[in-house]
C-alpha cells in the first residue's frame, strides 16, 4: 500500500513546490509559448504563457519515486522512458523557445530521435527476455511475431509518444487524459502485484500537481518537454504490463488524435485543399464547433475513464 500511494503524494507536494518556482523562472527567460497564426484566432491571447512545464513534472515524478528506493532497480525503466522522451522534447522546445525556430527539430529529426529511444526500448526487453509475443486476451490465446515482436515495440512506441504530443493543445487536455489513464494502470498494477504501479503513482501526484496551473486558463504549458514524456511513460506501461494492443482501447484518445491528423493531411492532398475536419488534431475540431477549451477536456476524461473501465473488463474478465 505504502508503494502504491506513498509516490503519488509526494510528487503532487513536490510538484506544488516546484511548479511555482519555475514559472516564474520561464517568464524572466522569456520561455513563452509560441502560437501557430494558423491555428484556432482564440488561442492567439495565449502567446507568451510560459512553457517547457514538463520540466517540473517530470522532476516531481522521480521525487516522487524516491520514496521507493529499493524498487528502483526494478522499475526503472518506465521513468527512464519517461525522461527520454522529455529530453527530446525538451530540444524541440529550446529550438522553438530559445533559439527562435519556430517549427523547432526538423520533423525527420524528430522522428529519428523518437526511433532511436524506442529501439533502446525494444532492446531492453530483448535483454530482459520479455515474451515476443501479443496476449489477445479476448480470444484467450498468444500471437508469437518472433523478431518482428521488436519492429512492433518500435512502432507502437513512436505511435503513442506522436499521440500524446498532438493531444496537447487545450489547457489541462493533455494532463487530465493521462491522469486517468495513470489510475487505470495503478489499478491494474494492485489487481496483478506489479511493482510498475509505483511508477504510475508518482505520475498521477505529478501531472494532479501540474493541472493546479495547467487547467484552464493555464499558467504554464507543458511543452514538447511534458506530451513526449507522456508517451514514453504509457507506451513503457503497456510493454512492461504485458497489454500492447490494449492502448488501442484505453488510450483511444492519443489514437484518434493522430488519426485524424493523418486523415486531414491524406483528404487535404487528394481533394486539393478540402478539409474532412475544421481543423486537426481532433480537439481542435470540437472547439471550432463551439465547444468551449474546459467541455472538451471533460468529454475527452470522461470517454478515457470509460474505456479505461472496458479496458479492466477485458483484463480480468
Amino acid at each position: 500500500m505504502w508503494n502504491s500511494v506513498a509516490p503519488a503524494i509526494v510528487a503532487f507536494a513536490a510538484e506544488l513546490v516546484l511548479c511555482p518556482l519555475l514559472i516564474p523562472m520561464l517568464k524572466r527567460m522569456k520561455f513563452g509559448q509560441y502560437i501557430r497564426e494558423e491555428g484556432p484566432q482564440a488561442h492567439l491571447k495565449k502567446a507568451g504563457t510560459p512553457t517547457m512545464g514538463g520540466i517540473s513534472f517530470l522532476l516531481a515524478m522521480v521525487i516522487g519515486l524516491l520514496v521507493v528506493l529499493p524498487s528502483l532497480k526494478e522499475l526503472w525503466i518506465v521513468p527512464a522512458m519517461a525522461l527520454g522522451f522529455g529530453l527530446i522534447g525538451f530540444l524541440d522546445d529550446f529550438i522553438k523557445v530559445v533559439m527562435k525556430h519556430n517549427e523547432g527539430l526538423k520533423p525527420w529529426q524528430k522522428f529519428a530521435l523518437q526511433i532511436l529511444a524506442a529501439a533502446l526500448f525494444a532492446w531492453y526487453l530483448y535483454v530482459t527476455k520479455a515474451p515476443t509475443s501479443l496476449n489477445l486476451r479476448l480470444i484467450g490465446t498468444r500471437l508469437e511475431l518472433g523478431w518482428f515482436y521488436y519492429f512492433f515495440v518500435i512502432f507502437v512506441v513512436v505511435a503513442v509518444t506522436n499521440g500524446t504530443n498532438f493531444n496537447d493543445g487545450l489547457d489541462g487536455l493533455s494532463s487530465s487524459v493521462t491522469s486517468v489513464i495513470s489510475i487505470f494502470l495503478m489499478v491494474v498494477c494492485a489487481l496483478t502485484g506489479s511493482v510498475f504501479g509505483s511508477a504510475a503513482s508518482a505520475m498521477l501526484g505529478a501531472l494532479l500537481g501540474f493541472l493546479v496551473f495547467n487547467a484552464y486558463p493555464a499558467k504554464v504549458f507543458m511543452g514538447d518537454t511534458g506530451s513526449l514524456a507522456l508517451g514514453g511513460f504509457v507506451s513503457a506501461m503497456a510493454f512492461v504490463l504485458d497489454m500492447p494492443l490494449l492502448i488501442l482501447v484505453f488510450g483511444f484518445i492519443y489514437v484518434a488524435e493522430v488519426v485524424s491528423v493523418i486523415l486531414q493531411v491524406a483528404y487535404f492532398k487528394a481533394t486539393h485543399g478540402k478539409r474532412l475536419f475544421k481543423m486537426a488534431p481532433i480537439h481542435h475540431h470540437f472547439e471550432l464547433l463551439g465547444w468551449h477549451e474546459t467541455r472538451v477536456v471533460t468529454i475527452f476524461s470522461i470517454v478515457t475513464l470509460v474505456l479505461c473501465l472496458v479496458s479492466l473488463w477485458i483484463l480480468f474478465r
